[in-house]
């Protein structure tokens, strides 16, 4: 379990939104858009408040998921549909930069599509979500 901390902004049906200060892992990274404080959305169980700093879990393999859906299957994505637009292009007999190219943009953004049903539905799991553990003040 990966462990980090941060400070309760707001707390509401169980859930807490924790502001985290960036770390070495994050800084090279570039996902966030330029912040030096990411929002993290934590499950609550032990009643933190705003205002408390406190320490939160979160399972890596859920981070790696999570990392290979955002940062890979595009690639991947892509690189299919570039592969599969050639083939095409060798079956109707056309060029085969351009139907490489088109597979590749379509199957790229279509993938782009499929992050973001993956990310609503993970959204709505509690069990996919950081925990927090422990309250580090009052």
């Amino acid at each position: 379990m990966k462990q980090e901390e941060g400070l309760v902004v707001k707390v509401q049906d169980g859930l807490a939104s924790i502001k985290v200060g960036r770390h070495a892992e994050c800084s090279g990274c570039g996902a966030c858009p330029s912040s030096r404080q990411v929002m993290v959305e934590a499950v609550n169980r032990i009643g933190a408040q705003p205002g408390q700093r406190v320490r939160f879990a979160m399972q890596e393999a859920h981070v790696l998921t999570g990392a290979f859906v955002v940062f890979v299957l595009p690639l991947l994505s892509a690189a299919v549909g570039a592969v599969l637009g050639w083939q095409l292009a060798i079956g109707i007999g056309e060029d085969y930069p351009f139907w490489a190219e088109a597979g590749a943009g379509f199957f790229f953004v279509l993938s782009l599509f499929t992050i973001r049903l993956f990310d609503r539905q993970v959204a709505k799991q509690q069990r996919m979500k950081p925990v927090i553990v422990e309250i580090l003040d009052d």
